[in-house]
Formats: structure tokens, C-alpha cells, sequence
């Protein structure tokens, strides 16, 4: 059975079996049947960055247990979640969609799904919620990816809407430095956190009084969570709630176990664990250059930073990798201007920022890539744009 919506998932859940979790667009489920297990809960698509589609299997009982992992988190900050107002945004074919509707029936707490378009129009957002009865009248929660965030931290509107939450979580992606120093500058009560398909959803989080007194990273794990590093700093993550298994599109006749024998997931991110989980960057997008070990995603966070700081017209900015005789790997820019100007003096710019690095992080080239954005959840999907790159 296929569903799209909350009353097909729960018609579903009622039926048994293996449910396929997609939206309207996405193709039919890809997993054959006869390699379903016995057993009974729903097939997510990964959001992660893999390049491939994958397909996690994920038992109902993984979802109730990351909800009371999350109301156990919240009331240790005082609040009561079954007296909180979920405000949802993402969508439900994704997993940080679907537990912000499964807390709500977990938690008997209200549930609003957000309108897309609305994410886009934050003065038409702060009207519609200021409409809602329950706005503003019991604490407010949302989940959001930090391409949301940063939209709604640039018009007063929206940041007068971000400013109503008791914990705005944002994950998904890294969040930048100047959004993190903006969020806290105004009192927004963000809450960074780090989570997957593969643990159905959030393993850690900083609660907002500590974000707000500078703590940075994405917090200590949730009661159920175990963290790791591997010997090549990749982080690791042990939980009960782990998918039972996961299929992908490289290997589409089997299904691979997500765990070792010791019931560690490996993730793709590298990190470190001092004073709480900060992810370096992803293990398959770090490149090997001259000898050394780059995480563009670390570069890309320091370049726009510095973007903001000089007020440079530049929509978004990418770094990507291309084979080199000598070096390996080195790094190309690529760069989406806001408008139409003096594109040569701005890739020049970027340039001289970047001239004092060393050179295994220095890129080599910078090009105008119009069409540059991320995917549907604000994660880059890094090897389309190797793809442009190469064509």
C-alpha cells in the first residue's frame, strides 16, 4: 500500500504489512515485495546525499520510540508536550515531516501542516498563523531546514514568526555561522540538531537556552542514543530505533543491514564529539588533495560567511571537486549571482577571499552557474552538479 497522506498511513497501519511512504511525484516503490521482511511499518526515502535512492525500513514502534525520546528532551526544559502546538512545514513523505505529525498523535498534542507556498511569503505565514486559534496561546514548536531558516531570518515578518516558538529545530543540513549569530542576536530559540532516516529522525539537540548562550554544534544525544567515531572519524550512532534494514538503488536484489555486529550505524559524516556532535562535512564529499583531507562543506560555511560580511550579490555558492594529474582532486566554485552584474568582479572577489588559504583548499577555477540551488529539502545534491560540471 501506498501513502501519501495521514489518513491513507494510518488506513494502512491498520491493515498491516509494509507500507510505502511517497509523495504525488516520487515513482512507485522500488523495494520488491518479495524481499520484504515479516513484520509490519513503513518504507521512507533517505534524504541524505548519497546520489542514489534508498529505501529504510522502519517498524511503527522506531516512530513512537523517537517521540518519547523527543518529549523526555523537552521535558527536561519544562515544557509539557502534549499541551505544545506542532507547526508543520516539511513534507510527509520525508521523515522530519512525518515525526512532526507522529509527536502530535503520540503526544495528543495539535498539529497544523504548514502550506508550502507559505514558507516562501513570511508575511502570508504570519497572517495565517495569527489566525490559528492556538497561536500564540499554548508554546509553539517547528521543524525547519536551514534554507527556511535563512528566508525567514531576512524579512521581519518571518522573524517576527520565528521569534513565537518555544524550540524551533533545525537540521537536515549545517546551519551557518551568521545565521546561528542572527538567530541568537534576535532571541529566536533555535534548537540545532542531527538526525536520519536510518534513526528515525532526531538523535541529538541543543536546547535553546543553551544555543542562545552561544553553545554551538548539534547537541548531546537523546536518552536513547549512543554516539561514536570510527577510526577515520565517521560518526557512529547505536539506538534501538535504527532501521531493521535499507535498500538502495546500487545494489536493487537484496537488502543490506544499516547496522554492524556491534548495532552501530555508520554514517557518511565526519565529526567530533567535544562538548557535543559537530559534523565536519560528508565523508563522500571530502576530497584527497596534494595529501590532504577538504571538506568543501566547511569551506562553503567560511565563504559565506564572508559573502554576508562584504555584502556580495551571490544567491548561493558551491564547491565541487574535479580529478587533477598532480593533485588528485582540487576544487572548482561554482557561484548563482542574486542578479545580473559584473560577474568577472565577483568571481575575482571571491578570488582574493580565498588567495591566503592553503592550497589543497584553494579552488582553482570559479564559474556562473545560473540554475545553482539546492534539493527539495536544502541539501545539496553534489553530484548533479559535478555532472554540470563535466558537461
Amino acid at each position: 500500500m501506498i501513502a501519501i497522506d495521514p489518513d491513507t498511513l494510518l488506513r494502512g497501519r491498520d491493515k498491516g504489512g509494509w507500507l510505502s511512504l511517497r509523495s504525488v511525484e516520487q515513482p512507485q516503490a522500488l523495494v520488491p515485495l518479495d524481499l520484504l521482511p515479516d513484520g509490519d511499518g513503513l518504507l521512507v526515502s533517505s534524504g541524505g546525499s548519497s546520489g542514489c535512492r534508498q529505501i529504510c525500513l522502519q517498524p511503527w514502534s522506531h516512530f513512537d520510540q523517537s517521540a518519547q525520546a523527543t518529549a523526555f528532551w523537552l521535558e527536561g526544559m519544562g515544557l509539557v508536550p502534549s499541551e505544545l502546538f506542532i507547526l508543520n512545514p516539511l513534507p510527509l513523505h520525508h521523515v522530519s515531516g512525518l515525526m512532526s505529525w507522529w509527536r502530535s498523535r503520540c503526544w495528543g498534542a495539535c498539529h497544523e501542516k504548514l502550506p508550502p507556498i507559505l514558507m516562501k511569503q513570511p508575511r502570508d505565514l504570519l497572517q495565517f498563523c495569527e489566525e490559528l486559534p492556538q497561536w500564540n496561546s499554548v508554546p509553539s514548536v517547528v521543524s525547519l531546514v536551514p534554507t527556511q531558516l535563512h528566508r525567514l531570518l531576512a524579512h521581519p515578518a518571518g522573524l517576527s514568526w520565528l521569534r513565537s516558538f518555544a524550540v524551533v529545530w533545525v537540521g537536515g543540513a549545517a546551519l551557518s555561522k551568521a545565521d546561528a549569530s542572527q538567530a541568537r542576536s534576535y532571541g529566536v530559540r533555535l534548537a540545532p540538531c542531527y538526525g536520519a532516516t536510518e534513526t528515525a529522525a532526531m538523535v541529538t539537540a541543543v536546547p535553546p537556552d543553551q544555543f542562545l548562550a552561544g553553545e554551538a554544534g548539534c547537541g548531546a544525544p537523546l536518552v536513547d542514543v549512543e554516539l561514536n567515531l570510527d577510526s577515520d572519524l565517521a560518526l557512529k550512532v547505536r539506538t534501538s530505533r535504527l532501521a531493521i534494514a535499507r535498500w538502495s538503488e546500487r545494489s536493487p536484489e537484496q537488502l543490506q543491514s544499516v547496522r554492524n555486529q556491534d548495532g552501530w550505524w555508520r554514517s557518511g559524516d565526519a565529526a567530533s564529539l567535544s562538548n557535543g556532535l559537530h559534523i565536519q562535512g560528508r565523508l563522500d564529499g571530502a576530497i584527497h588533495s596534494g595529501g590532504e583531507t577538504v571538506f568543501p562543506e566547511e569551506l562553503e560555511a567560511r565563504l559565506m560567511e564572508w559573502v554576508q560580511q562584504h555584502n556580495l550579490a551571490i544567491e548561493s555558492l558551491l564547491l565541487v571537486a574535479e580529478p587533477d594529474p598532480e593533485w588528485g582532486a582540487t576544487l572548482v566554485g561554482l557561484v548563482r549571482p542574486i542578479k545580473p552584474s559584473d560577474h568577472q568582479q565577483l568571481l575575482d572577489t571571491l578570488r582574493f577571499l580565498c588567495s591566503s588559504w592553503p592550497s589543497a583548499e584553494r579552488p582553482r577555477r570559479w564559474l556562473i552557474c545560473k540554475e545553482l540551488s539546492v534539493g527539495p529539502l536544502g541539501k545539496w545534491q553534489r553530484g548533479r552538479w559535478r555532472n554540470w560540471l563535466n558537461s
